[in-house]
């Protein structure tokens, strides 16, 4: 009887064990509101963006180092930082981040925070970045009137970085080609204009959006493939 209360017993440590180990673990992703706090309670912060260093001119948070997750020479820079000081890390959307934080952790380093929906939604929410403009790209006057368009006008978000939008690139200039001049495809970085994307609330990539006389009929978040879009325009007559 001893033993099988023992056993009960830890078996309930165990459990409440994993639960207090996975909500430290969730809490690790902090939404911007979360992340900024962070960055403001801790006397000297570790901010790592590992976007390319072409991402991180067009805006970054102020006082982030910049560690590209794509570069080979990743591991090298990290392991520079004192691995028992709380780091927080971000890149665009969230996926290359998240990546990143894997494998500092698995590396050894004790605390690593990550930024929800990265930079697109750190926009979303207005918070302070570095100054440059040379991001800033469209205005949201002109995307209206182009979206204002008698024709249908598709446009697609993407950024050099995204896979899912390298992938899709090559039929979408098919598309552009073949669907003239009933449809205009507009293909957009969002990297490079930030102003339209943090008034669309685009937090990630690749997003399509289809309009027919400044209306929005339609629009899609993740990668399409060809098939899928083609069958969606072809129920609008396209």
């Amino acid at each position: 009887m001893l033993f099988l209360n023992f056993r009960y017993a830890f078996f309930l440590f165990a459990f409440f064990n994993g639960i207090v180990g996975f909500a430290q673990q969730a809490n690790e992703v902090l939404n911007p509101v979360a992340f900024s706090k962070m960055i403001s309670d801790l006397p000297a912060p570790v901010i790592i963006d590992v976007r390319t260093p072409e991402e991180f001119q067009s805006g970054h948070i102020k006082d982030a180092i910049n560690v590209n997750w794509k570069d080979t020479d990743f591991e090298d820079h990290i392991n520079l930082i004192n691995k028992s000081r709380p780091v927080l890390v971000y890149c665009l959307s969230g996926g290359r981040s998240g990546a990143a934080a894997e494998k500092m952790r698995k590396d050894g380093f004790i605390k690593v925070y990550e930024l929800e929906g990265g930079m697109l939604n750190w926009r979303s929410e207005n918070l302070p970045e570095s100054e440059n403009k040379s991001g800033d790209g469209i205005s949201i006057e002109k995307y209206r009137n182009i979206t204002s368009s008698n024709k249908w006008v598709l446009i697609d978000f993407y950024a050099d970085w995204c896979a899912p939008c390298k992938k899709m690139e090559p039929y979408l200039e098919k598309i552009k080609k073949d669907k003239e001049p009933g449809l205009k495809l507009i293909r957009l970085n969002a990297d490079e204009n930030r102003t339209i994307s943090q008034s669309l609330e685009i937090r990630a990539l690749p997003v399509l959006k289809l309009y027919k006389s400044g209306e929005l009929v339609w629009d899609h978040t993740g990668y399409l493939s060809e098939s899928i879009l083609s069958g969606k325009l072809h129920e609008y007559g396209l």
